[in-house]
């Protein structure tokens, strides 16, 4: 029995002004979010990625950002038409989010405990007693040690592993139906990012919680990941369950990330292979697919028209915006090196 849908993100689109005029930041957005599912949403930095996510929980800041049109089905209801009060009661109760850097996230004059206790007291009607024994219980689960002396203590009082830890307990203290993780592991040393990732789906299995994974790292989107979205100059270029992303990718810029994902089962003299060139000015973007300038595949089509999203399957899981889809088009293969664990 397939799951259904928690989250269903409609041909958003998302501004800013600025000095210069309107940056396009997000520009139709499609994808959706099933109930227990992770979905990672991966591309390079200024790719709308967290912009994204923080437009899913209204934290982008009116002005200069603005909402220019599309939907944001939560559970059915639609949160871009909510009061700024009524999205008060999802934050942190319906939708939690763990930032990318701690340490600026978390309050430097409050106690850890008590950060965790003020979503239980205002969301959960706890009383102090009993908010305490909750956060108590969420340190534990978070595998912070000593949490009765833990929960006095200050952010700065932590190492940036436990900190990061903090922030997940104060995420899933109010049992969140749906997580959004920003690079929850980057400033993280490998053995840490090892212990926050395997902390992440052992919650995910006990709470049953969906998770939308911000990330640029794709050994991350490997270990964690179900579904895959891949996001180019404010657009969504391909979508596809991990196996299909990592094992048969199909937009030029898809092969490009792997391309330069570093891989043990290749040879030392083989470099990582760049990709060439910079994203498009989002001021002006380009009429046509986004990657063409940057993409040695492309035809005269596709600086002209942005291509319809073709599914690969009948299940319509592995879907692909890129001309070299269309009937008409050579047939190109991607460079076996490209791709995750050679053609599979």
């Amino acid at each position: 029995m397939e799951k259904q849908n928690l989250l269903e993100v409609r041909d958003l689109h998302v501004s800013f002004k600025t000095y210069n005029g309107e940056v396009q930041a997000v520009r139709g957005v499609s994808f959706d979010v099933k109930k227990g599912e992770t979905v990672a949403i991966v591309g390079e930095s200024g790719c709308g990625k967290s912009v994204t996510s923080q437009t899913i929980m209204r934290l982008i800041p009116q002005p200069p950002g603005w909402i220019k049109s599309g939907e944001i089905l939560f559970d059915g209801q639609d949160l871009t038409k909510l009061s700024e009060k009524q999205m008060e009661a999802v934050r942190g109760k319906e939708i939690a989010m763990i930032f990318q850097d701690p340490m600026t996230s978390l309050n430097p004059t409050m106690t850890v405990g008590k950060q965790i206790m003020e979503g239980l007291i205002k969301h959960q009607n706890l009383g102090k007693d009993q908010a305490r024994e909750r956060a108590l219980e969420m340190l534990r689960l978070v595998g912070i040690p000593s949490p009765e002396r833990r929960i006095n203590q200050y952010p700065h009082q932590f190492s940036g592993g436990m900190r990061q830890r903090a922030m997940i307990a104060i995420a899933l203290a109010c049992a969140p139906k749906l997580l959004i993780a920003d690079e929850p592991t980057t400033a993280l040393d490998v053995t840490i990012q090892a212990q926050i990732l395997d902390l992440m789906n052992d919650l995910k299995e006990k709470l049953e919680t969906s998770t939308i994974l911000i990330t640029h790292d794709l050994g991350v989107v490997a270990e964690t990941a179900d579904r895959v979205v891949v996001m180019y100059a404010g657009k969504v270029i391909e979508t596809g369950t991990v196996d299909e992303i990592f094992y048969r990718p199909r937009h030029p810029y898809t092969w490009g990330l792997m391309g330069s994902m570093p891989r043990l089962d290749l040879s030392r003299e083989k470099e990582l292979t760049p990709i060439l060139g910079t994203p498009p000015d989002l001021l002006s973007p380009p009429k046509g697919c986004p990657f063409a300038g940057r993409c040695k595949y492309a035809m005269k089509i596709c600086k002209q028209q942005m291509p319809e999203t073709t599914s690969l399957q009948e299940s319509g899981s592995h879907q692909v915006a890129c001309w070299l889809e269309h009937p008409m088009a050579p047939a190109v293969e991607p460079p076996v090196e490209m791709v995750g664990g050679g053609s599979k």
